[in-house]
């Protein structure tokens, strides 16, 4: 099989045994050759260990490559490992790319999750599927800790912006990221629930697929021995990062009630209220940041500041502006009401 770019990809893996549980790894990429051949050999490891002779499960990792030029074949045709495979999918954006790995997952009773520029902890397959078997529910997040490239500004550490949540496992959620997360096929395919189209280069892809999971009967639970290390680089350590990411949550935090609300005559409301908490977010973090201010503490002003733009992010989705973090020309704004379907 000759892939994009004239590389030669790695032949599907053969079917495994009748008995045998199928698992894929869903790695989506985008033009991060150096990330992904770092990750390969750690998810190949993991494939290799959990899916050993005798072993419950056989398992494939699956790279996802939204690459136009397929840049992301080559490295895994250097890998060379049975258990890996390739596919390019031409249509851009995240949601069309984590719904190509649905559909390449056919036969496959489970799909695992984890992002280009994330590495996985030893374990955190195991731990993800021993989770699922216990519960049995419909996906498993995993952990994500953060690693950065250097010493953080003090005011992002004041901040706490880069913290991320622990939970006990087997802890109910209903929302999630995809970034360590394992679907239950059977249960997804039985619900209709895929990632939506209109929100590829919008993000909030993830939390709108797994609220809508949660809302149609699958159970979400946290696995917190499953970890995967974020690896952040210098450009997202400064302050305008961490502000307009903020500013990026908020806007999506409303855009998914929107899409939420199945009934186009509660839409309206769905505004009002999406206006309202944005309003009242912005007051409420100008008034910490003033505090702040007062009392000299970085950590109020951060937080303050911070909840100043995420409000400020509610309130533009609430009037239709759309902020596509992951547009491929750049970050832009945009007026638009098609997203609320």
């Amino acid at each position: 099989m000759t892939a994009p770019g004239g590389a030669r990809a790695a032949a599907p893996t053969a079917p495994p045994a009748p008995d045998r549980v199928r698992v894929v790894i869903a790695v989506p990429t985008y033009r991060r050759p150096e990330r992904l051949g770092a990750l390969l050999p750690l998810l190949l490891s993991q494939a290799r260990e959990v899916g050993a002779a005798g072993s419950t499960y056989a398992v494939e990792v699956l790279v996802v490559d939204n690459d136009p030029e397929g840049g992301a074949a080559a490295t895994v045709a250097a890998a060379a490992d049975p258990h890996l495979r390739y596919v390019a999918e031409p249509a851009p954006g995240i949601a069309a790319v984590r719904n190509r790995a649905l559909d390449e997952s056919t036969g496959a009773a489970v799909l695992a999750f984890i992002d280009d520029d994330e590495r996985p902890e030893p374990g955190w397959l195991a731990h993800l599927l021993s989770t699922w078997t216990a519960t049995g529910a419909a996906a498993v997040a995993g952990r994500v800790r953060v690693e950065t490239a250097g010493e953080l500004d003090p005011w992002i550490t004041a901040g706490g912006f880069f913290a991320r949540r622990s939970l006990p496992t087997g802890t109910a959620i209903d929302v999630a990221a995809t970034s360590s997360l394992l679907l239950d096929l059977t249960q997804v395919r039985a619900l209709g629930v895929r990632f939506p189209a209109g929100l590829g280069f919008a993000g909030g892809e993830d939390n709108l697929f797994t609220r809508r999971l949660a809302r149609a009967g699958g159970g979400l639970v946290w696995c917190d021995e499953s970890v995967v290390i974020d690896q952040v680089p210098a450009e997202r350590m400064t302050r305008s990062w961490v502000l307009t990411r903020a500013w990026s949550h908020g806007n999506a935090a409303v855009r998914t009630e929107l899409r939420l609300a199945d009934r186009p005559c509660v839409r309206p409301a769905v505004r009002v209220r999406g206006l309202l908490r944005g309003l009242l977010r912005v007051a409420g973090g100008a008034l910490r940041y003033g505090w702040g201010a007062l009392r000299s503490s970085d950590r109020h002003r951060a937080r303050g500041l911070r909840a100043v733009v995420r409000g400020a992010g509610m309130t533009g989705a609430a009037c239709g502006l759309v902020f596509q973090e992951y547009a491929r020309e750049g970050r832009r704004w945009r007026l638009s009401r098609e997203l609320d379907r």
